[in-house]
């Protein structure tokens, strides 16, 4: 039977995926540890590792899981900057979930820009201590502002729809523009100077490239409007976070909601209610009033996760029985 080391468990994957892998059969054993240097001896003995976006397949983790036998890394996420595919290339396959659910994320990020321009974190705090002034609470209309969104995949397009229904003007930004898409959408692409130049709001949907690694720094910040808001549920190294520290602090920024952090991954998904962060980039973006910050949940509803472990599961068994894997990620470069 095939054996599987699953890192990086927290309660509802295992409840998900004991329940699917009823119709699998697969013999899966969870660790809670997540997949590191210093974790990977827990795989030996497995054929196959399933990790998420906190894990780290490294070099030496990729040529460690091969000396152990393990043939086939099942990532549980669309992204796969955490692995290195060089190492992995004709040593272990490695496949992934390239979309869970565009519409929870899509969803998710309006509702951050709505949070934030109505101010109703604040208010919902309030009220529950009996506080019913409004002042402080003043937001804008959506309708008629501009927003611009950087990377027009599944996940942007969804958004642009929502946006459009606000009667937002929408620009984008693509390296490979889909001018079908801007037609039927009602929305315009645009180079970047000109986005960052006309948005009230920006939105980042792009993947994390050398190319598009902290795209929004102290340089692109001073093209944009005064008090623009800037939305990432993307990846956190879009953003250079000592550089939007800089602007919220001159009003450059109007204000900031962020679903990730570029060292998301020490904090991420665990609870330092108690001990607290040793993280001072993190804990100063967290005292601003102005920004709303949540722990990489945009992806997280029932229909994600159930998308997530049935694609997972599906591409351990594409592997079992030797057919062709459709979300393997190959090393090209």
């Amino acid at each position: 039977m095939t054996k599987i080391a699953f890192f990086d468990t927290k309660p509802y994957d295992k409840e998900i995926f004991e329940t699917l892998n009823k119709d699998y059969g697969f013999d899966i054993t969870y660790f809670e540890e997540r997949l590191n240097d210093k974790t990977v001896k827990l795989a030996e003995g497995y054929d196959i590792v399933t990790i998420f976006v906190q894990d780290k397949a490294s070099s030496y983790v990729v040529n460690k899981l091969h000396e152990y036998g393990v043939k086939l890394i099942a990532l549980r996420c669309a992204g796969y900057n955490n692995v290195s595919l060089k190492i992995a290339k004709d040593k272990i396959h490695v496949v992934h979930v390239p979309a869970y659910s565009p519409h929870a994320i899509a969803e998710f990020t309006a509702s951050m820009m709505l949070t934030l321009n109505r101010k109703i974190h604040k208010s919902h705090n309030r009220t529950k201590d009996l506080n019913f002034s409004l002042n402080g609470l003043l937001g804008f209309d959506m309708y008629n502002k501009t927003v611009g969104i950087i990377g027009t995949g599944k996940i942007a397009k969804i958004l642009i729809k929502i946006l459009r229904g606000f009667e937002c003007n929408v620009l984008a930004y693509d390296l490979y523009p889909s001018y079908e898409s801007a037609k039927e959408l009602g929305f315009e692409y645009v180079d970047l100077n000109t986005l960052f130049e006309n948005s009230d709001i920006i939105s980042l949907h792009c993947p994390l490239t050398k190319d598009t690694e902290y795209i929004i720094n102290e340089e692109s910040i001073a093209k944009m409007k005064d008090g623009v808001m800037i939305v990432n549920t993307g990846r956190g190294k879009l953003i250079d976070s000592k550089d939007l520290i800089q602007a919220l602090k001159s009003r450059k920024v109007g204000s900031a909601a962020l679903d990730v952090y570029e060292e998301e991954d020490k904090y991420f998904y665990e609870d330092f209610s108690v001990e607290g962060v040793v993280d001072d980039v993190l804990s100063r973006l967290i005292t601003f009033p102005n920004v709303l910050i949540t722990s990489h949940q945009a992806y997280f509803t029932k229909e994600a996760l159930n998308n997530i472990a049935s694609t997972t599961l599906n591409n351990i068994l594409q592997f079992t029985e030797n057919k062709p894997l459709e979300n393997e990620i190959k090393y090209n470069k």
